[in-house]
């Protein structure tokens, strides 16, 4: 979770607040988070006199400025919240009003969907003397470890698997994770851990046939559960688009080339080395027997061969036929 974030929000919760604070960007889920934040720091009774939000298409910089000027009523502080800012017109007009801020005030400016231009003097000023959040998109390679610190941070593990699971058939929308997430904490308020069985019945996505259980198919010797998943993928092109599936196997025999490096390591180092569970650990070693680091490398080899394939490079073949011809290559290098 981003560090200035995390310093906001520990300046609510300690009520150490500053004159005014400016988030922008385009990541919403950071931002309604933050303003539910503004909008709580009040007290239910306070809130009807004391919390004022203006919206940049229907406000000008003056009237933010009196809103900001008038004394709270009946409470100490009162908050104003400017939406929709990167819309105000003569938004830099505002430092007027930064400069000398009233000391009963506190005011969010929200600027969504554009970050601030950071030349100007008054996101210069800002950044200086308030608080400033640029709430960014996190990036697709980023959102399992993402998933994991949100459930740290509610207290509902999430482990590397469940992280990707979600990730993949999410997306990196945020808030629709954290609404999925809180849907199955809803339906089981007892457990402390997420998990596959709970992901499937209550959020829909199959842990039998997801990608990244078809990578560890690929290297147990099940057979039968191999051709029954490949059918399926090959029958649900969407379920696995190529470079997904690349992605998810090569994660896996990422861990299976790194494993032959740990042995001997003690258990929880070893562990945190692959980036795994300790639980994990015994089923990614013995499978090594089988996938030695010299039969890893080839597989690693075709996978960016592949890869390259998938996106028409040498290759005119679609998703279907290069999945058939992926599985055979792996099974017989």
């Amino acid at each position: 979770m981003n560090a200035d974030y995390k310093k906001i929000l520990q300046s609510l919760k300690t009520r150490q607040y500053a004159p005014f604070y400016l988030v922008d960007g385009d990541e919403n889920y950071y931002i309604d988070t933050l303003t539910e934040q503004f909008e709580n720091i009040l007290p239910p009774h306070e809130r009807d006199f004391n919390l004022m939000v203006l919206y940049g298409k229907e406000s000008s910089w003056a009237d933010v400025v009196n809103a900001c000027r008038r004394f709270p009523m009946f409470a100490e502080k009162q908050v104003v919240i400017l939406k929709d800012a990167a819309s105000l017109k003569d938004f830099g007009e505002l430092l007027g009003y930064l400069e000398k801020p009233s000391p009963t005030t506190i005011l969010l400016i929200e600027h969504r969907y554009k970050k601030a231009d950071g030349k100007t003097k008054i996101v210069k000023y800002i950044k200086d003397k308030g608080w400033y959040f640029n709430s960014e998109k996190v990036k697709d390679s980023a959102m399992p470890q993402w998933i994991q610190d949100y459930g740290l941070e509610i207290g509902f593990q999430v482990a590397e698997r469940e992280a990707q699971i979600l990730a993949t058939y999410l997306g990196n929308d945020l808030q629709k994770i954290a609404n999925e997430i809180e849907k199955v904490r809803i339906n089981v308020p007892e457990e402390k851990a997420l998990t596959s069985a709970m992901i499937q019945k209550y959020i829909g996505i199959s842990r039998e046939y997801n990608i990244f259980e078809f990578a560890e198919v690929v290297t147990c010797n099940d057979k039968d559960k191999l051709y029954r998943m490949l059918s399926y993928f090959i029958s649900s092109p969407k379920a696995a688009p190529m470079p997904l599936l690349i992605g998810a196997f090569y994660g896996h025999f990422s861990k299976l080339y790194a494993a032959n490096f740990v042995k001997g390591k003690p258990e929880k180092d070893a562990a945190a080395a692959l980036g795994t569970w300790p639980s994990k650990l015994k089923e990614i070693m013995a499978t090594t027997q089988q996938w030695p680091q010299a039969r890893t490398e080839r597989a690693m080899l075709l996978l960016g061969k592949y890869s390259t394939m998938g996106v028409g490079v040498k290759s005119n073949s679609d998703d279907k036929e290069l999945l058939k011809e992926l599985i055979g290559q792996l099974l017989v290098a």
